[in-house]
């Protein structure tokens, strides 16, 4: 997809290309600023290189326009999806409780992982199962 955005973006040229300026910029943003453990380098490397052709195509001030509007547009939406489960937590009690009840679940596998591969004859206790109901509330 990426290629295929930087192929449109050479065959449009310099002026038709101004106003997909930004809807062509949001994925390549997105890939640049994501942090995942799986993320593949050569994705990175080829947004940026579209990157850096976009900005000699257009010029340097119409680019830093688009890039920026991409930025604040990506900002917003990232304080919005916080400030959204911020009121979950508060709409919906339960819903929180079970969510922070998976993730300290989560914390505590991750660290055992940790353990046994740094100390192989070591064995962590495990539960048995994974399902719903080591989710539930305990009261």
């Amino acid at each position: 997809i990426f290629k295929f955005l930087g192929a449109i973006s050479v065959d449009l040229g310099q002026d038709r290309i101004k106003p997909y300026l930004p809807t062509i910029l949001t994925p390549l943003y997105r890939e640049l600023n994501s942090n995942y453990a799986e993320q593949d380098p050569t994705l990175k490397n080829l947004s940026q290189e579209i990157i850096e052709l976009l900005k000699k195509l257009v010029g340097l001030e119409a680019f830093s326009l688009a890039f920026s509007s991409v930025q604040k547009q990506a900002n917003q939406k990232r304080a919005m999806r916080k400030k959204q489960r911020a009121l979950q937590t508060v709409a919906n009690p339960d819903i929180a409780a079970r969510r922070k009840l998976k993730r300290h679940k989560n914390k505590a596998e991750t660290r055992k992982r940790k353990i046994e591969s740094l100390h192989p004859m070591y064995k962590a206790k495990r539960h048995r199962s994974h399902a719903l109901k080591d989710l539930a509330m305990v009261e």
